[in-house]
């Protein structure tokens, strides 16, 4: 930990809730090198030959174990690009902590790609968390654009928390996945815009396996001039289940684009999707200032109660 200066300490808090090395497994990333890693038994950490990434081995059987990959970038103007890929063994439950926070205090663009690629065995479970955040006062943008690839095999399954809350300029956020026979994929997105800010995120889930499900939602804030899309596509192709859903709330002349798709290629695949777009209803703000809030207060309570 002693590798990374203040700022980048500040940045680690706010992604992972870490103020030290953590416990268990871990790779932090710090303006494009590696500050500190530790595998365990049940878990190793390789780094790629290239340099631009890890693969991540999680031994089947594994319980109650989990893996911090945080990134952190404090350079201003700088690009960095990294390829990780995790294998989940089978009958594994464990929990995977990951995000990126960019702080620029220049006038040059800051810009993180991550491209991860899940590959969860047989019966094995995985909780995914992903944060993403940006500081400093400079006017360089602050852009991030993950790209998540993921793989189920039989009866595994994944759950998917990503947020992001603050800072972020510019974000394009693809998530593609492939479900075999009983797997399920749960997703929960939170966004938050404001200022110019843009936030694209695309969905495309092929549910391939019999008795397989996906649900995937997305609850968004969109300020100002700020512009948030959202696509989403869960293909049917055997008998399943799937739902998607994009509740959207807009303050000021923001604008918001939602597009849930389905495509049923079999006729027991059961899918479902919802979209609801509008503004915090006044009867709320009201109700909230006989409590003594502000205006300006009880819109902001309301926002974190949604964002949740």
């Amino acid at each position: 930990m002693e590798k990374l200066d203040p700022i980048q300490i500040d940045l680690l808090e706010a992604i992972s809730g870490l103020h030290e090395i953590p416990e268990g497994a871990y790779n932090i990333r710090a303006n494009g090198g590696t500050a500190a890693r530790h595998s365990t038994e049940n878990i190793e950490i390789v780094p790629k030959d290239n340099g631009l990434g890890i693969d991540i081995f999680i031994k089947p059987g594994t319980k109650r174990e989990s893996v911090h990959m945080p990134v952190l970038l404090s350079k201003t103007g700088m690009t960095d690009v990294v390829y990780n890929d995790f294998h989940i063994g089978e009958d594994a439950d464990v929990t995977i902590v990951a995000g990126c926070g960019i702080h620029n205090g220049g006038d040059a663009a800051s810009r993180h790609d991550g491209i991860h690629r899940f590959f969860v065995g047989k019966n094995a479970k995985l909780k995914y968390v992903e944060k993403h955040y940006g500081s400093g006062d400079g006017k360089g943008e602050r852009i991030m654009n993950p790209v998540t690839e993921i793989e189920i095999d039989e009866n595994g399954y994944m759950e998917m928390d990503t947020a992001q809350i603050k800072g972020v300029d510019s974000t394009i956020r693809k998530t593609n996945a492939k479900l075999a026979a009983g797997a399920s994929l749960v997703v929960m997105e939170r966004l938050m815009t404001h200022g110019t800010q843009r936030a694209e995120s695309y969905f495309d889930v092929q549910i391939n396996g019999e008795d397989a499900s996906a649900d995937v939602v997305s609850r968004s804030v969109a300020k100002d001039e700020s512009y948030q899309l959202f696509s989403s596509n869960l293909a049917g192709n055997a008998r399943c289940s799937g739902h998607t859903e994009c509740d959207a709330i807009i303050v000021g002349n923001a604008k918001i684009s939602a597009i849930p798709e389905l495509t049923a290629n079999d006729s027991d695949a059961a899918l479902i999707h919802e979209a609801a777009i509008g503004k915090i209803a006044g009867d709320q703000i009201i109700k909230l200032m006989t409590l003594g809030l502000t205006e300006e207060e009880a819109e902001e309570e309301i926002i974190r109660g949604f964002l949740k």
